[in-house]
């Protein structure tokens, strides 16, 4: 090669290399333009929603595209369900435009990625507008369709009625397929277009093949025989199929057919079967049938552990043969008083009876016929003493009494308990002719006509009482009963003890002596009750002892009774200036400020 052609290709290259560095500078000198004139604007041919937004910049393109859904944003979106159509708030269901994001979607952007440069001069389509959704208001809205067009499937079960079981079918249901409404509703938004809700079926867990299996492995067995429940590996009670069959039932449970007892229902449905089990022990008491005392047997008590019996049942009850046993924990607890204990007392026959008459008056009724009560069924053992105070309890409203008259400071005034001292002389006098030791008792104040006299006991919560002991080697059963009396006719109050009869007894009664006269009392308080006095005295009363059927006298007793006189009341001021006559004075001969109950 000579030099000049050497020359010549040197020049040629340059020139190649210059041109195609011109070039570049042209191209890079075009992008840079063409970078310029793009900066961040929306693709030229963009489009949100129908709105076209095309070469603004992402201000002027968000103002554009709310001036275009200014009028739809607000626009009810309608929907149709099971073909009815309504139409719903987009504010209701939570929606609304995000402006800035749907221009950002659209293209817009600063970029000098030359996809984004080919975007703008070329690209840009038609694009959904970004939704700011509240998802939980759109929920809300959905929920309420699907309230209305839901319908739950029939799952499948067993139902045992009047012991016997019914199967239930399952049936397919309905249901608003919310995903999709929710799909439905943001796509509807904005546009004409109507929100067509889709309702699928819902099919139940369990199919018809599977209630007959359980209709057969289940609901047969379990009414096939008894299952024997065995305490403590001696005490057994058959419970039969009708009895806890109702308790029964096959339910779908996480999908499958499970069988089911409700507690509460079996352990009622067994109760009869348990009587002699699961129950609390009972001492032995008395009963009078035809005027003849009876024993009334102690019975041990039972108790288990439910929980371990309900636990098991059903593990139980669809075997077969000895399978069909369950053994449970037992505790055996003796009573206190037991049969033989109370055989042991020989109360075996009326021993005494006594009966006193009472005047209408509505609160005796009450007050005598609730001390009656509290007295009633009383067994006094060998060698106790009976107290009437601590048996009654004090006279309240609480306790059962109603006020009534009572003797107190010697004068008549009201307040609870007003005749007890009927049921108190009716005990005393049962107490007496019975033969048992007299402990304490207090004659009223002043003698009542209707007590048999010097034989007659009254009573005050806290200060006087009414006690006998039994003496005897036999118990002493007491029974109390009140006929309630009428505007027409007297009460009753009767009191007989049953026992062993270990004496006849019988009384005598002194003249009246040591007499004394009333006095006249005048009371100025709004409670005075006026009052026509007579006189007081002693007397003799005597209680004679012999053996059953013999005439020999054993022993004898003297009671002796100061009855004070019973002041004449008058409810006013006395006559002339001086202090009112014994005004606020006690009883004479039986203690001063003594309180008794009529």
């Amino acid at each position: 090669m000579t030099d000049t052609t050497a020359d010549a290709d040197s020049k040629g290259g340059k020139v190649v290399v210059l041109t195609l560095l011109g070039i570049a500078l042209l191209v890079g000198a075009l992008y840079v333009a063409a970078y310029a004139v793009a900066g961040e604007k929306v693709p030229r041919n963009a489009a949100v929603a129908g709105v076209k937004i095309g070469g603004l910049t992402p201000a002027d393109a968000e103002q554009r595209l709310r001036d275009g859904l200014v009028e739809r944003e607000d626009a009810p979106v309608r929907v149709r369900v099971d073909d009815e159509t309504e139409s719903i708030a987009p504010s209701e269901a939570g929606l609304a435009v995000d402006y800035a994001a749907s221009v950002e979607q659209a293209g817009a952007g600063r970029s000098w990625h030359p996809g984004r440069l080919w975007d703008y001069y070329t690209g840009g389509d038609g694009n959904p507008a970004v939704l700011d959704v509240d998802q939980s208001a759109l929920d809300e809205v959905i929920d309420g369709f699907a309230a209305r067009v839901d319908e739950a499937p029939v799952e499948g079960a067993i139902l045992f009625e009047a012991g016997q079981p019914q199967p239930i079918s399952p049936q397919t249901g309905t249901a608003l397929d919310r995903d999709a409404a929710v799909e439905e509703v943001k796509a509807a938004y904005l546009t004409e277009d109507t929100a067509v809700f889709p309702v699928v079926e819902d099919p139940p867990a369990v199919d018809e093949q599977a209630v007959r299996d359980a209709l057969e492995s289940f609901a047969e067995p379990a009414l096939s025989a008894p299952v024997t429940v065995v305490f403590d590996g001696d005490t057994e009670v058959q419970l039969r199929p009708r009895a806890y069959a109702d308790a029964l039932s096959v339910q779908t449970v996480d999908g499958e057919l499970q069988p089911q007892l409700d507690e509460e229902v079996f352990l009622r449905g067994i109760n009869r079967a348990m009587r002699t089990v699961g129950r609390k022990p009972r001492d032995a008491g008395f009963e009078v049938v035809n005027g003849e005392p009876r024993v009334v047997p102690a019975r041990r008590g039972v108790s288990y552990d439910r929980d371990q019996l309900t636990s098991v049942f059903l593990d139980h009850v669809t075997k077969s043969g000895d399978e069909r046993r369950i053994e449970i924990d037992a505790v055996v607890e003796k009573p206190d008083f037991t049969t033989a204990d109370a055989k042991a007392l020989g109360i075996k026959e009326e021993v005494s009876s006594f009966t006193t008459y009472f005047p209408y008056a509505e609160y005796r009724n009450i007050n005598l016929g609730r001390a009656a009560e509290l007295v009633d069924g009383y067994l006094l053992k060998p060698g106790e003493t009976f107290s009437l105070n601590d048996t009654v309890g004090e006279r309240t409203a609480e306790n059962g009494f109603a006020k009534g008259i009572i003797i107190s400071n010697g004068i008549y005034k009201e307040d609870y308990g007003g005749g007890v001292s009927q049921i108190a002389t009716t005990l005393f006098n049962a107490m007496f002719f019975a033969g048992l030791e007299d402990v304490e008792h207090k004659p009223h104040s002043f003698y009542i006509d209707r007590y048999p006299i010097g034989r007659e006991a009254t009573v005050a919560w806290g200060a006087v009482d009414l006690r006998f002991k039994n003496n005897t080697d036999h118990g002493i059963l007491i029974k109390a009963s009140v006929r309630p009396s009428t505007p027409g006719s007297q009460g009753a109050a009767t009191v007989t003890m049953y026992g062993t009869k270990i004496w006849d007894i019988d009384t005598d009664t002194s003249g009246r002596y040591n007499f004394t006269s009333p006095q006249t009392r005048y009371i100025q308080t709004s409670d005075c009750r006026p009052n026509s006095g007579y006189g007081g005295f002693d007397i003799d009363v005597f209680r004679y002892f012999r053996r059953p059927g013999s005439s020999e006298l054993v022993k004898t007793e003297k009671f002796n009774t100061r009855y004070t006189p019973s002041d004449t009341v008058v409810c006013g001021p006395p006559p002339g200036s001086g202090p009112p006559a014994r005004q606020g004075g006690g009883d004479t001969g039986n203690g001063g400020g003594s309180r008794d109950s009529d």
